[in-house]
Order: structure tokens, then C-alpha cells, then sequence
């Protein structure tokens, strides 16, 4: 029974909120309740777009630039991770919310997510029984250049890759065979790009990657169309090379701070401006030198080999009448010409010389009567001298310091009073010494230092600085703000100066007519005392003329009551 009282109730309750609310309407006019709907309608329209625009603030890139066989895996298995995802305008991005990106892409990464578009020599592994050897060797084609374009996107600039190998069939003739080439498709991230290094370094990638491919027919392009490895070469004809150049801002940035860090004890941190300049050598020359010099100097000459030969030979003079007694053979000497002289019996001839009326020919030494007449003789001497040879290499070497150039600038020093005075003479000249030392100054390779004592100019910080009105981070906050303003602008206007107005004279109770009883219209039209108290008869008469003319004012309030008044009778 208690129970069925309060539904009844309940139900009492709503019809009468019900028909508050429809008479409340019926106060209105036409005009009046459009602008209230209008109203209503903007702000739920308002707060679901600022709604919806913050949550669409919130979701970050996932993956972009994928293919369409990675965008459906991706999106399958976010489906089964119950994470929202939407596309980006121009459908190449999936987004997520941004608390979840770095989650969520380590999960995918863990089911082999995205595959990046390519395949490597996993492709190699499920091979049909009985392919034919051109298809087996397109597939090794396009493992080849898939493992190739996975290395080239490790790099940190390379958003993603594609390498294209030309690799042409073997030829057995030795003029119709052609090399292999490869171009490859760069996609960098915005706002970076490759240094001739890196460049170098990817076309030797692929030229050590491809049997018998030059470095030279390794073609780099970016996403733009423009070519790097053209843009590398030129850089190597005019010498550019940033090797080089880091090398020169090292040896002026060390020889700044050495300058420097013995400045600072001196005349205070911040007190010295040090400038080097540093011109470096950086031309490679090798040279190889052969020297010949004159042997003809007696105590410089060096012989290598001598020889020397000596003959004679003497030839029988004819004598007498021709005849068979003018042939016949010579008369026997009367002393052999090799017999040893006798010592003492005759003059010892001078060393080298013969005695007088002897022959001396080829260490032969006899007398003149005993020879036959005439005598020949020959005398031959080869000498071999050494030759002198001098060989010398002579390679520079690379990044030699030509010429050092210092500027410094020492500021003024404050007395005890504040008032910036110059530095002596005698202390400008330790500093100039100081400053030779610190840089390693060489007189004989050119060096040159320039030390000056000057005033230092305040520098008015605001003036170097940004304007705020051309602050990036300044304009979007203003952005934001005027934003969101505008937002909450329009729904308080249209919620203070519409819907609440509106609502309260809907919700407002209109005024009771007064109604006197006709006792005390009669008292006040005699002119009775107000004061004068009233009977039970007359109050009860003019509760029941007040509850007549609520009746005839508001009939559904009434009955709304008495049936409030029957059913907690009932209960």
C-alpha cells in the first residue's frame, strides 16, 4: 500500500512539473519563445563545437605517409585496442589522442607495425616449388632493395625511403655488358636536410650493396624533385668541404678560449672581446726529386772499377840479297833477354825508367841492338767512375696554419668611485705579450695582434629582443584566448540577457487581485476604524473570496492542488 502511494506520488509529481512547465509556456508569446529555442539551441551548439574542438586539439599523428595495405592493419588493430582514431583532412595520417601515441605505437611496433610499406628478404623465404629463375630474381631484386630502403630510413633525417636498382642481365660478351645503376627517393622530415657527408655516405651504401655499381651511378633525389648527389659534386669541384671547415672554426674557437682564459684573471669575466682568425692550408702537393752533381772533384771521386793493358811486338827487318842466304834464320843471342841483371855489374836504371840503349815495352826491358827493328807497342786503360744519385720525397702535410690573426679588446677599469679609467701602458703591454703567448704567435709565419683598451657600450637587452607583437608563442595565446572568449561571450550573453530573463517570467507568479469582503467595504466606506479587529465570520468570508478569485485566475493550480490534497488523504 505504501508503495503504490509512492508511485502515485511520483506520478503526481511529474504531471504536475508537466503542467507548470506548459503553463508557464502559456505566458509567453510566439515571439518570445522562438528567441528562447533560438537561444537554447546556440548554446548546446557552442558547448558540443568547444567540446568537440578540444578533443580534435588533443589527438597527435600516429603514423603518417603509410600505405593503404599498413593504414587497414593499423586501424584493425586499433579496433582491437578500443583506442578512437581519426584521419587528417588529407586522409594520409591516422590520429590518435595524444596521451596514448607513444603507447600505442610500441604495441604496434611489438605486432611488426607498420611494415613500412616494403618488404626485405623475408620475401626470399616462402618461395614456390618450382618458380622459374626471372621471378626468383625479381624477388631477390626487390628483397635487395627493400633491406636497402629500411637501412637508409634508420638515418635521422630520413622520414622514408625508396631505392629503384637497375641491374641489367650478364652478358659473355665483354663490349655488350652493361653496369648497374640504382636511384634512390628521399623523404625528409620538415625542416631538415642532409649534409654532403651523409650524402656521400648513403651512395656508398648502396654502390658497396650491388655488385659491379660505381659510386658514380648512385642517383640521390628528395621529395621536391631536387638532386643531392648533383649538389654533392659541386660542392667537391668548388672545395667546399665542411670537414674542413669545422676543422677551421676548432682551431679559432681553442685558441679564443685559451686567449681568453687567461684574460679573465686579469681584467674581470666579461671585461675582454677575443677575435681569432685562422687561415689553414689545406692543399695536398707531393713531390719526388732525383739529383745528379759533377764527380770530377779529385778528393770527391769514387771509382768503381779500373783497367788497364799494355803490348808490344817487334818485327825482323829484311837483310842482304833476296835469295835463299839472305833467309836464313837469325843468329842466336848471345845473352837471353830475360836474364836477370848482375848486381853491380852495371848501372841500376832510376825506378820506372830503362837504362840508356835498352827498351822498356810492356814491362819488358832488353837492349836496343839485340830487338829487331821495328818496334809496336799499345797501351789501353778503362776507369769506371761512380755516379751520384739523390732521391727525395717530399709530401706537405694537410691543414697547415698559414697565418693567425687576433683582435682584442680590453674594456676600461672602474676605480673605487665608479669612473671608467683607461689601463696603464706597462700593464696594455703584459697583456699584448700575454695574448702572443696564448695563441702560439709566430712572427715568421705572419701573425699579427691587435690589443685595444676601450669603454664597453651597454647593450639595451629589449631593443635585441623580439617585439611581444611578434612573439610566435604571444600570437597563439592570444589566438587561444581571443577564442575561447568569444565562446564563453556568446553563451553568457545569450544565457543572462535571453534565457534567464525569459525563465524568470515564465517561473514568476502573477499578482492576486486584492478582494475585500463586503463587510469591510462597507466598514471603509462609513468610514470605520482600520484597527478595528475582524470577526471569525469576516476572516473566514475573505479566505473563501480569496480562494474564489485564485480559481477563476489559475483553475489547473487548484485542481493540481485539491488532487495533491485527495491522493495524500488516500495514502
Amino acid at each position: 500500500m505504501a508503495a503504490t502511494g509512492t508511485n502515485t506520488n511520483t506520478s503526481a509529481g511529474a504531471d504536475n512539473l508537466t503542467d507548470r512547465l506548459r503553463f508557464a509556456l502559456t505566458r509567453l508569446s510566439n515571439q518570445q519563445k522562438i528567441l528562447l529555442l533560438v537561444s537554447l539551441a546556440a548554446i548546446v551548439a557552442l558547448v558540443v563545437a568547444t567540446s568537440t574542438w578540444l578533443k580534435h586539439a588533443d589527438y597527435r599523428i600516429l603514423f603518417s605517409n603509410i600505405s593503404e595495405r599498413d593504414g587497414g592493419a593499423i586501424i584493425a588493430a586499433l579496433d582491437q585496442m578500443n583506442v578512437p582514431y581519426k584521419f587528417s583532412d588529407s586522409g594520409g595520417a591516422v590520429l590518435i589522442p595524444g596521451g596514448k601515441v607513444h603507447e600505442v605505437r610500441l604495441r604496434l611496433a611489438s605486432q611488426g607495425l607498420p611494415k613500412s610499406g616494403g618488404v626485405g628478404f623475408e620475401l626470399m623465404e616462402n618461395q614456390k616449388f618450382g618458380i622459374s629463375q626471372f621471378a626468383e630474381q625479381v624477388n631477390y631484386q626487390r628483397g635487395l632493395e627493400g633491406e636497402l630502403s629500411r637501412t637508409i630510413q634508420s638515418i635521422g633525417a630520413v622520414q622514408s625511403a625508396r631505392v629503384h636498382l637497375a641491374i641489367p642481365k650478364p652478358s659473355v660478351f665483354v663490349r655488350e655488358e652493361l653496369k648497374p645503376s640504382a636511384s634512390v627517393l628521399l623523404n625528409l622530415y620538415p625542416g631538415r636536410m642532409l649534409e654532403p657527408s651523409q650524402i656521400a655516405g648513403i651512395q656508398n651504401l648502396v654502390a658497396a650493396s650491388v655488385p659491379n655499381l660505381a659510386f658514380s651511378a648512385v642517383t640521390l633525389i628528395d621529395q621536391s624533385g631536387a638532386m643531392l648527389s648533383q649538389l654533392k659534386s659541386k660542392l667537391m669541384e668548388v672545395g667546399l668541404d665542411p670537414t674542413q671547415i669545422r676543422y677551421v672554426r676548432e682551431i679559432e674557437a681553442n685558441a679564443i678560449k685559451r686567449v681568453d682564459d687567461i684574460l679573465s684573471p686579469i681584467v674581470g669575466q666579461g671585461n675582454a672581446r677575443v677575435q681569432i682568425a685562422a687561415d689553414v692550408d689545406f692543399s695536398q702537393s707531393e713531390q719526388t726529386a732525383e739529383t745528379h752533381r759533377p764527380n770530377t772533384t779529385p778528393p770527391d771521386v769514387s771509382i768503381r772499377s779500373q783497367q788497364t793493358s799494355e803490348s808490344a811486338s817487334a818485327t825482323p827487318s829484311a837483310q842482304g840479297i833476296p835469295g835463299a842466304l839472305s833467309n836464313q834464320p837469325p843468329v842466336p843471342a848471345t845473352a837471353p833477354l830475360t836474364q836477370p841483371a848482375v848486381p853491380g855489374a852495371g848501372p841500376t836504371p832510376p825506378a820506372g825508367k830503362p837504362l840508356p840503349g835498352q827498351l822498356d815495352a810492356a814491362g819488358v826491358q832488353a837492349p836496343i841492338a839485340s830487338v829487331a827493328q821495328p818496334i809496336s807497342t799499345r797501351k789501353d786503360s778503362t776507369i769506371n767512375y761512380e755516379v751520384d744519385k739523390t732521391i727525395r720525397h717530399t709530401k706537405q702535410s694537410v691543414g697547415t696554419i698559414k697565418r693567425l690573426s687576433a683582435a682584442v679588446v680590453i674594456n676600461h677599469r672602474k676605480d673605487a668611485k665608479g669612473v671608467s679609467k683607461p689601463l696603464a701602458d706597462p700593464e696594455m703591454k703584459q697583456i699584448n705579450e700575454l695574448v702572443k703567448e696564448a695563441m702560439g704567435f709566430n712572427k715568421e709565419r705572419g701573425d699579427t695582434v691587435s690589443v685595444a683598451n676601450a669603454p664597453f657600450t651597454a647593450i639595451d637587452r629589449d631593443d635585441s629582443g623580439i617585439p611581444l607583437w611578434k612573439d610566435p608563442d604571444i600570437i597563439s595565446l592570444v589566438k587561444d584566448v581571443f577564442k575561447y572568449g568569444a565562446i564563453a561571450a556568446i553563451v553568457a550573453f545569450l544565457l543572462f540577457k535571453v534565457v534567464i530573463p525569459l525563465g524568470k517570467n515564465m517561473l514568476e507568479t502573477p499578482p492576486r487581485r486584492a478582494s475585500k469582503p463586503l463587510g469591510e467595504q462597507i466598514n471603509i466606506v462609513a468610514g470605520d476604524d482600520d484597527d478595528q479587529t475582524p470577526s471569525a465570520a469576516e476572516t473566514l468570508e475573505r479566505k473563501l473570496a480569496q480562494a474564489r478569485d485564485l480559481a477563476q485566475q489559475d483553475p489547473k493550480v487548484v485542481a493540481n492542488i485539491i488532487k495533491d490534497w485527495t491522493s495524500s488523504n488516500a495514502s
